[in-house]
């Protein structure tokens, strides 16, 4: 008993302490182990199925992208469909509206000139006829006729608008234009280009209508050019009886 108590006295202290600390570094590794034991296998048991999760998500995303970019390539065609059918409504539109222009459905302003015709001043002979002293219908379409070869692109008389249907013709002591009865003096307004007097004056009939009327009868044919002349729309019946429109022909087919 004595042998054995001399033989611990006989080692050394920091022996016995770094035993003592070894043994307690031990039991504090056993203890995290098996602390750690079971929370690495609760999470390499829950891993999986989150994995799992994540990547059904990750696919719904990537469709719903897919069809995203779909839905915006099919927005982008019927906004490229619409600005197509805008354009060719565009182009109607236009062709319209130049349709209207052309039969004169569509009050015009433009440059042009006025010529008014009035009753001759001088005196009826006693073996003359008086009618031939008076501006008739026959004159007044005798000016209109001679404008539209000037070059006159509308023509209105006394605010009547003159179109391809129109009439004008003598009734009594006035002139019938369309379905409005005018009286002197007639204002014959047409809209043309800046030298449209000019190219009037170079017109053979409207030469001999001057000749005929103004230096034998002294009827009154005067003109003025203001900056704007205003035409009035026609506002008579466009309604078609007996015409329609003829079938187009079909496009013909080139055999290759």
């Amino acid at each position: 008993m004595s042998a054995l108590g001399a033989r611990f006295r006989g080692v050394a202290t920091w022996q016995v302490t770094l035993g003592v600390a070894l043994l307690l570094l031990g039991f504090l590794i056993a203890a995290q182990v098996r602390s750690e034991g079971p929370r690495v296998r609760y999470t390499s048991q829950e891993r999986t199925p989150l994995v799992a999760t994540a990547l059904d998500l990750q696919a719904q995303q990537e469709a719903l992208k897919a069809q995203l970019l779909s839905i915006r390539g099919e927005i982008q065609t019927l906004e490229q469909q619409g600005q197509g059918g805008a354009a060719v409504t565009g182009k109607l539109n236009d062709q319209l509206q130049a349709a209207r222009l052309a039969s004169g459905l569509v009050a015009l302003q433009g440059p042009g000139l006025v010529i008014q015709l009035t009753d001759s001043s001088a005196a009826v002979p006693a073996d003359g006829n008086a009618r031939d002293y008076l501006v008739g219908g026959a004159d007044v379409l005798a000016v209109v006729r001679s404008l539209w070869l000037a070059g006159a692109e509308g023509i209105a008389v006394n605010g009547e608008r003159v179109v391809v249907s129109s009439a004008i013709i003598d009734i009594g002591g006035s002139v019938l234009v369309n379905s409005a009865y005018l009286a002197p003096p007639y204002q014959i307004a047409a809209i043309g280009p800046a030298d449209l007097f000019d190219k009037l004056v170079r017109v053979p009939g409207f030469v001999d209508f001057v000749k005929t009327r103004a230096q034998t009868f002294g009827v009154g044919v005067s003109y003025a050019t203001p900056a704007s002349v205003d035409l009035p729309a026609y506002a008579g019946s466009v309604t078609l009886r007996y015409g329609k429109p003829a079938p187009m022909p079909e496009p013909s087919v080139v055999a290759p």
